[in-house]
């Protein structure tokens, strides 16, 4: 042990009539044992040697006396060796659970998913790698593209270059521009367009562009739009009575 608790309160009750000597020689010994974690040699002359007190072996032979006890393997101190065994089993302990850890994390690695023999490794740069945008499509204004790329995001709809083509494909079959088509698309808050939307807007208003309409035909009509086209069918005209009652209220009035 190259590190062992000293507990100043305690060695103090216990040493407080050692003389300096004896005292030097205590805390060495102990250094000597803890250091070595094994009995002293059972000589008093070749301990002091140890400890580099060689011509004091008196006090040295007095402090072993007082506070080890003489076995056939040599000195040993009670207190030191069951700090000895609290040492070695944390020790044992920690390194159990260190093998413990590796061993998890071995193991977390070899459950890893493997590339087959037809399938190449993928690297970090693979997996960093982000898909292209879609390049703004020729004839079309930023304006345009940049409200259309906004409007999809808002959708939350992808946008490729697959959807665009799509789009222009049908824009060309209405004989339509992409920027036309992409621009009613924002403004009528179409995800995608289609050729055959405009040819039905275009049957119910011949002769109109369905860009120019602004109040839809039933059965897309705003519901207050058809009760007032409903109360104006059935209204009756005015009574003469009322009539001429209003007009005499009337009379007069700059209306």
């Amino acid at each position: 042990m190259h590190y062992y608790q000293f507990n100043i309160g305690d060695y103090a009750s216990h040493t407080r009539n050692l003389s300096l000597l004896e005292d030097l020689a205590y805390r060495r010994l102990l250094d000597e044992y803890y250091l070595h974690e094994q009995p002293l040699n059972p000589s008093v002359a070749l301990v002091a040697r140890h400890i580099g007190m060689q011509g004091h072996e008196d006090e040295v032979k007095f402090v072993l006396e007082t506070f080890f006890e003489p076995t056939d393997f040599g000195w040993v101190n009670n207190r030191a060796n069951q700090e000895i065994e609290h040492f070695r089993a944390k020790t044992e302990q920690a390194s159990r659970a260190g093998k413990a850890s590796a061993a998890r994390r071995l193991n977390n690695r070899s459950t890893d998913v493997q590339p087959t023999n037809n399938q190449e490794p993928i690297t970090n740069n693979q997996k960093n790698t982000k898909r292209p945008s879609v390049a703004p499509p020729v004839g079309v204004s930023p304006e345009v593209w940049e409200s259309f790329v906004k409007h999809r995001k808002a959708k939350k709809a992808q946008l490729t270059q697959l959807v665009i083509d799509t789009i222009a494909e049908q824009a060309n079959k209405a004989g339509w521009t992409l920027e036309k088509a992409l621009t009613e698309c924002v403004v009528r808050n179409w995800q995608s367009f289609r050729a055959d939307w405009v040819a039905q807007q275009a049957q119910r208003l011949p002769g109109k562009d369905v860009a120019h309409m602004t109040v839809p035909a039933a059965p897309n009509q705003d519901a207050a739009l058809r009760k007032i086209e409903e109360d104006r069918k059935s209204a009756v005209p005015i009574p003469d009575n009322i009539r001429q009652k209003m007009a005499a209220l009337t009379k007069g009035l700059k209306v």
